[in-house]
């Protein structure tokens, strides 16, 4: 990601958070300052653009030694959902302009974090902390379920729930309804509108020959 990408992600997410009467988190916004995306061990940061403007910016946080940011609120839950040896993740820091992103770059902004967390680094259980009014729509669109109660996240000011997907489930419906988004309204998911298996292909093995 170019300098000018990460600069337009921050400013992305400060925009819409703000909009939204959101804080922006501390160390979130201290790496943001010092221009640390995608530089710390745990921490990917995403974005889609065109001709150089970024649409939407998404952030992947994978499990080490410090833990996720879900860990704070949700401490008990965090704790059964390790309990099992699975490897966790998070996705956080989403944001999307909103005229002129489409549900297109939406779903292929996932797909890309989805492709990292779990076809390259092995996550196997995606958490996000999700705004109460927002919890049908991460049901209906991509097949999150809800794994906590209602809770004040202080560092958003805001209050959250705990969701999870299982990443087997994303695959499941990657290889049903991915790149074929007239089947959009069959699915009633975001997964048509993500790339498909042929697609996925070809950017994994960019992906892996950018990791070597």
């Amino acid at each position: 990601m170019s300098a000018s990408q990460r600069l337009q992600a921050r400013e992305l997410v400060g925009r819409k958070y703000a909009a939204r009467g959101y804080a922006i988190a501390a160390k979130a916004g201290q790496a943001a300052a010092n221009g640390r995306e995608g530089q710390e061990a745990d921490l990917l940061t995403l974005t889609a653009a065109r001709e150089g403007t970024v649409l939407g910016t998404l952030s992947v946080r994978f499990d080490g030694s410090e833990g996720l940011a879900a860990d704070q609120v949700f401490k008990t839950e965090m704790r059964q959902l390790r309990a099992g040896g699975r490897r966790l993740c998070e996705f956080t820091q989403l944001a999307m302009d909103i005229d002129e992103a489409s549900k297109r770059v939406l779903a292929c902004l996932f797909h890309m974090a989805y492709l990292q967390a779990f076809r390259l680094r092995g996550a196997e259980l995606l958490v996000v902390e999700v705004n109460p009014r927002h919890v049908g729509y991460y049901q209906r669109m991509l097949g999150f379920r809800i794994c906590s109660e209602e809770r004040m996240n202080p560092r958003v000011k805001a209050p959250a729930v705990l969701m999870c997907l299982d990443f087997q489930y994303a695959q499941q419906q990657v290889l049903r309804y991915g790149g074929q988004p007239h089947l959009g309204p069959v699915a009633r998911s975001l997964y048509p509108f993500g790339y498909s298996p042929s697609e996925e292909a070809v950017l994994l093995e960019e992906l892996t020959s950018s990791r070597q």
